[in-house]
């Protein structure tokens, strides 16, 4: 038996609860003391991200006896119901069990396919509303980018803004107010939105007319389109998006970019500059899980790093009950599985390869972008909006490549504009 199949074999085998997309490992302790040492594990601050930590790192060695013991007491100590670093356990157990199986791809399938018939449009309106009511995390790149987008086609008579984003639709109220209240003659606004999930694509049915009934409330004239024949944003083309003659142009991406290939993302932001837009927002969770991700150690360290800091956010953010909460901690489980266990390319499946702001301001540049610095005034409206919410939240102005939210002063995401050079 190789080194490989001696690593799998030690391995119990999984069941896997698809009610809430975790497994549960039918696992026995290693010696008579694992129980002993399982209980121990909680009286560390940190306890789960140390025993994740060791585990990941006895995967890259192929240590099979320390995977299996580590395995069985984080199985024993983990619950999605429990606190956060219980929590951490959970999902990143999950993460970690099936990268020890080669089962990522199945499982992040299975999670996916549970998500898509228990989706319906009324259950993620709510949940981003909720989300956004409790935490800037979505909301400060709306207002950051909204800003810069009325300021760069301030005066231009037909606005088309082309929308590559994740959250159906909930920044634009704002914007078609703003540009009801216009001291000139009210431009026409077109609206395209690239959908490219199955959930976006359904959602766009309710959004629709909505939208366009509120535009009319705002007396705004008013066209909404939808791109929906697409399976990835990679498969993304210029003459998808019809920009018209004597259009202003400006492109809006919130956290969307991370959803494609790391290799296609170039050319996506080639596209995105074959529109000569007047002016490019960019929003994108600050985490890196792209330079490194051939080796595991280092992404598996990013991966629970970053989303520690997302967990103790949620913890503080919501009430200890909450239904919202529980769903985006289950959005996360994908994520992780997806980055932990699954090779890049899976078919009909986004990439979750986030970058930091660095990372994306190098590839603007080298494609031709220059940044334009978010203006007093936005700035301004961003921290207004940090008022209104919980102590913890804080802006960041490191330079001209972007502005950053911070929880607890960790940067957790990243709002730019752009413009061709």
């Amino acid at each position: 038996m190789d080194t490989n199949s001696k690593f799998l074999h030690t391995i119990a085998n999984p069941r896997i609860n698809t009610n809430g997309g975790l497994l549960h490992l039918d696992m026995q302790p290693t010696t008579s003391s694992s129980s002993d040492s399982a209980a121990e594990g909680t009286g560390d601050a940190k306890w789960a991200s140390r025993l994740l930590r060791d585990c990941a790192a006895a995967m890259s060695d192929k240590d099979s006896a320390k995977i299996h013991h580590l395995l069985w007491m984080l199985n024993e100590l983990a619950s999605p119901y429990g606190d956060t670093d219980q929590k951490l356990a959970a999902y990143f157990l999950q993460a970690l069990f099936c990268k020890a199986t080669d089962s990522g791809r199945r499982c992040y399938k299975t999670l996916i396919s549970v998500t898509e018939r228990s989706h319906s449009f009324d259950s993620a309106r709510k949940l981003i509303l909720k989300f956004q009511e409790v935490s800037p995390w979505t909301t400060f790149g709306h207002v950051a980018s909204n800003g810069a987008t009325l300021e760069a086609l301030e005066g231009e008579p037909s606005l088309h803004v082309i929308d590559i984003s994740n959250t159906l639709c909930t920044q634009w109220p704002t914007l078609l107010e703003a540009l009801a209240t216009r001291t000139d003659d009210t431009p026409r606004l077109r609206l395209t939105v690239v959908a490219a999930t199955a959930a976006a694509k359904s959602a766009m049915k309710e959004i629709a007319p909505r939208m366009e009934k509120f535009a009319r409330l705002m007396g705004v004239p008013f066209e909404f389109t939808v791109i929906a024949g697409l399976n990835r944003l990679g498969d993304l083309t210029k003459d998808d998006l019809a920009v018209r003659e004597g259009e202003a142009v400006a492109v809006n991406c919130v956290g969307a970019l991370r959803r494609v290939d790391v290799e296609e993302r170039n050319r996506v932001i080639e596209t995105i500059k074959s529109l000569n837009p007047k002016v490019v927002t960019i929003v994108e969770e600050e985490a890196d899980f792209s330079s490194n991700r051939e080796d595991f150690v280092k992404c598996f360290e990013e991966c629970l790093r970053f989303h520690t800091v997302y967990f103790e956010m949620l913890e503080e953010s919501f009430a200890p009950t909450s239904n919202e909460k529980l769903m985006l901690e289950r959005e996360c489980a994908r994520s992780i599985v997806r980055v932990l266990a699954c090779d890049d390319k899976v078919e009909d499946c986004d990439s979750e390869r986030r970058e930091k702001g660095r990372q994306w301001s190098e590839r603007l540049r080298e494609a031709g972008f220059t940044a334009a610095a978010h203006s007093d005034d936005v700035v301004d409206d961003v921290r207004a909006l940090l008022k209104r919410y919980r102590a913890g939240w804080s802006l960041l102005l490191p330079g001209e490549d972007g502005i950053y939210l911070a929880w607890k002063e960790e940067p957790v995401v990243w709002a730019s504009v752009w413009k061709p050079s």
